[in-house]
């Protein structure tokens, strides 16, 4: 018999053909430590990823307490500067409590497992991130995906359910930056006595008084029945996520969050440089206004020159292309004449239509912003 009959992973082949034939093919492209690209494709709102302060925060931490966090949280991962973070970005949000791990994606998996179960019902809005779909799948709840920012929607399933419910929506929903009405969800989870869950990833750094999230800024902070899941990895420009809320909670997670039990604690230098980061924001508010009128800005030069964008509600803004294959290639032409812009096709992005997605930096100078506008309009495609 043919060696290949026994191949297990033959049914790879085909499926790396039709990714090919759909124009979905990924590949890694390692960057140098320095390039000379505009970037508009990272998640670095803020600019903070390379400033002073932040990098000598990462080599002090790591000095001071190692290179890794040596094992779990709940074991030997849990540092004086994890704690000192945990207290300060609680503050800085406005809430009781908060608790770090490893990632944002690891964040939203631990509040939705934890929170929920088989005997209860997960409502999550039709546009939210992969990693609330993921905690949803796992976290052994029924789930109802509803229409996208619809909370007459969330009030019917959650009216025809009549168990105990929670609701999950982004903040600012990272395809296309739209933002999600969490003032009239929060009106609609009391009525039905469901608790709210928001992942603030997007909104920390960028909305709310000073860049506190756009919970914040809805007024929901601190509520015993809202919890915010945040990133550390974009607008503070380090790595990690966190969940905050109130302290019932955090302590309900610690005790039963398997991404956060069973993980390794956040390496003290990610920990460092967050840290570093939330101050330099508290130092420097006018960031976050920085950030959104840069988004405006680019908003407006893009429309003004007759692409079809998504209007910014925080730093994120995408520009509809007419395909996959279209987009993979405007992302490259932009590429070669300098800029670097993220390029989202499905399954990233749930409606089936791909676009350049552009990240709004509040380091980016005025003359960038042209820069970037010109060259996305001179190679948009034609057809």
């Amino acid at each position: 018999m043919p060696r290949d009959a026994f191949d297990g992973f033959r049914w790879i082949d085909e499926a790396a053909r039709g990714r090919e034939a759909a124009g979905l093919v990924r590949t890694l492209r390692p960057r140098p430590p320095v390039s000379a690209l505009l970037d508009l494709a990272s998640n670095d709102y803020l600019g903070l990823t390379r400033r002073p302060e932040l990098t000598g925060a990462a080599a002090e931490a790591a000095r001071r307490w190692g290179a890794g966090a040596t094992g779990s949280r709940l074991v030997t991962g849990t540092t004086e500067l994890h704690a000192e973070l945990e207290r300060e970005l609680a503050d800085f949000c406005g809430f009781e409590a908060a608790l770090v791990l490893s990632s944002g994606y690891a964040a939203n998996l631990a509040a939705l497992t934890a929170l929920t179960g088989a005997d209860s019902l997960i409502v999550s809005d039709a546009g939210n991130h992969a990693s609330i779909v993921d905690g949803c799948r796992l976290s052994r709840a029924g789930t109802a995906v509803v229409p996208h920012t619809d909370p007459e929607a969330v009030r019917k399933t959650l009216d025809a359910y009549g168990g105990r419910a929670l609701t999950v929506t982004d903040s600012i929903f990272s395809v296309d930056g739209d933002a999600a009405p969490l003032a009239e969800l929060a009106a609609v989870c009391r009525e039905f006595g469901a608790a709210l869950v928001v992942d603030d990833a997007h909104g920390l750094g960028v909305l709310g008084e000073g860049g506190r999230g756009a919970v914040s800024a809805a007024g929901l902070a601190g509520d015993a029945d809202v919890v915010a899941t945040v990133t550390l990895s974009k607008s503070l420009g380090s790595q990690g996520g966190a969940v905050l809320g109130p302290a019932r909670v955090i302590e309900h997670l610690v005790n039963t969050a398997r991404t956060f039990i069973f993980d390794t604690g956040l390496a003290p230098a990610a920990a460092g440089a967050a840290l570093e980061g939330l101050r330099l924001l508290r130092r420097e508010p006018a960031l976050a206004g920085r950030a959104r009128t840069v988004a405006s800005a680019l908003y407006e030069g893009l429309t003004g020159a007759g692409l079809t964008a998504s209007r910014p509600q925080a730093a994120v803004v995408s520009v509809i292309a007419p395909s996959a294959e279209a987009a993979v290639r405007w992302a490259g032409d932009c590429r070669s004449a300098g800029l670097a812009v993220g390029c989202f096709r499905p399954p990233s992005v749930p409606d089936g239509i791909s676009r350049l997605r552009l990240t709004a930096r509040a380091d980016l100078t005025d003359r960038q912003i042209r820069t970037a506008v010109d060259t996305i309009v001179a190679t948009a495609p034609t057809g």
